[in-house]
């Protein structure tokens, strides 16, 4: 399935089918809600193979609707995806997205059934809004407690749970439509290193990294179309290079040892574990060459989307990059379009109140305080992470929403004056009930000072921890809008 509105110029040395194949093998981000620019319009022409929408992107579900007609009008046969994990993944907030917990949540509940419901509820917004491509679920195993990256993303430590709602979610958006993704192979979960701060490196032996494995290979098993791979370096898997540059791994153990014959995608190029060390124009030609099938540059300036395509282009013409391995990623795209490029037609509706039941039933799944009426909630958390957390949702609105009589202080990030902010919080709270409420402060110590100064004075205080458990009373297991009611109610004791 090919179309093309205006037939664009192409650069002679080429054969035209090898340079469209050369496009498929791109997925581009870009700005604006307006319109399709003009940029990436020449970019579809010659035969882009998808976009990754963002928040840039969102204003309303009228709006993503116009924009995703208007991309499949230049050419049918463009995926359009989007991150859409859950949680505190929030993209589509602004097109009334439904309300679904993180992945660890769903993990604690562990009920799979539910894991597909609201799987299925993404997944048919998706549908709804013309977006067939969703990359998710997080395969990731998180068992490094200093891991900053995956955490609350993933299912949780154990292969087995996490293989089981894996399944469930795979399946119930193969239901809609809607391709997953799995992500991101062979695992992120064993690092210190966020990969899109820096270089990201596994130190565990083979024998250690085996059990990351079992939630790819049983999303494999349940018909995964995609996996991306990680920016992380695994010494006992390839000494050199990173997941998503690694023959080794991409090919020996992705397609052999699991058996893979989807849509192979890499995770952002921008990102500074790829783009510090090789630049990600060379980090797209080494990517293809290694095995990956497409590769994503997310950031909206396409300049660095053309240099990419131009060194993969520069690449086939010297032979550095084999025709041949072009054709066959080209060529996993194109089937995977087949499938999933154009929308079902009028899409079903979706059980919209699945993701506060499995929110709720993770925080209530352990014993619980009593509830208290009026508290002052002090509420320690990190600034949302550029390329992920687009909410930076509070727990004191969720609070005041099943409690009106609640006040509260938010504290965003390490105080210039800490001892003055715990002054703050204990005269704002005077007589009151006071919550401290703190978000994976193990990795960010000045939430464990305030936190410590705070509960020296007022020890009666409610502990309650929005990331990973750290020991508090309460445990929403994650930060986005449902987790955060959840937990609210269950402070609340309604």
């Amino acid at each position: 399935m090919t179309f093309s509105a205006h037939p664009p110029a192409r650069p002679a040395g080429l054969p035209v089918d090898l340079d469209e194949a050369a496009h498929h093998c791109l997925v581009a981000g870009f700005d604006g809600t307006a319109g399709v620019p003009d940029d990436l319009k020449r970019l579809v022409d010659r035969g882009l193979g998808g976009v990754i929408l963002f928040t840039r992107n969102v204003r309303d579900a009228e709006q993503v609707r116009r924009l995703t007609a208007e991309l499949r009008a230049l050419r049918p046969d463009l995926l359009v995806g989007i991150d859409n994990e859950g949680g505190g993944i929030g993209h589509l907030v602004g097109a009334d997205a439904p309300e679904v917990p993180g992945s660890f949540a769903l993990g604690v509940a562990d009920d799979p059934g539910l894991t597909g419901r609201c799987a299925d509820a993404l997944a048919g917004h998706l549908a709804s809004l013309g977006i067939t491509v969703s990359y998710a679920p997080v395969a990731d195993l998180q068992h490094h407690p200093r891991n900053p990256i995956v955490r609350t993303r993933s299912f949780g430590a154990e292969p087995a749970r996490a293989a089981r709602h894996l399944r469930a979610w795979i399946t119930a958006t193969e239901r809609r439509g809607v391709a997953s993704c799995a992500k991101h192979f062979p695992g992120h979960g064993g690092t210190e290193t966020d990969s899109h701060h820096g270089i990201a490196v596994d130190p565990r032996s083979y024998d250690e990294l085996r059990a990351d494995f079992e939630p790819f290979r049983a999303a494999v098993d349940a018909g995964v179309p995609m996996i991306m791979s990680a920016h992380v370096v695994y010494p006992a898997l390839d000494p050199e290079r990173p997941a998503t540059l690694s023959r080794r791994i991409l090919g020996d153990l992705l397609r052999h040892e699991l058996d893979f014959d989807g849509v192979l995608v890499s995770d952002a190029l921008e990102m500074k574990a790829i783009a510090d060390r090789y630049g990600e124009a060379a980090g797209a030609r080494i990517a293809l060459a290694a095995g990956a099938d497409q590769v994503i540059v997310a950031v909206p300036d396409l300049e660095v989307t053309l240099a990419c395509r131009d060194t993969v282009l520069g690449a086939l013409r010297t032979g550095v990059l084999p025709e041949e391995r072009v054709r066959e990623a080209a060529g996993r795209v194109r089937r995977l379009a087949v499938r999933y490029a154009v929308p079902a037609g009028a899409v079903d509706g979706w059980d919209a109140g699945a993701g506060l039941e499995a929110a709720r039933r993770a925080v209530r799944g352990r014993p619980l305080p009593p509830g208290v009426r009026g508290a002052h909630v002090a509420d320690l958390f990190p600034p949302p992470h550029p390329a992920l957390n687009w909410g930076g949702e509070d727990l004191l609105t969720a609070v005041r929403a099943v409690d009106p009589s609640a006040t509260g202080t938010a504290v965003t990030g390490d105080p210039a004056d800490p001892d003055a902010v715990v002054e703050e919080i204990l005269r704002a709270s005077g007589d009151a009930p006071l919550a401290v409420a703190t978000c994976d402060a193990g990795l960010h110590p000045w939430q464990e000072r305030l936190r410590a100064a705070l509960l020296s004075r007022r020890p009666d205080a409610v502990r309650i921890d929005t990331g990973l458990p750290e020991g508090g009373a309460l445990c929403s297991y994650g930060r986005g809008r449902v987790n955060l009611r959840a937990v609210a109610e269950a402070l609340a004791g309604t």
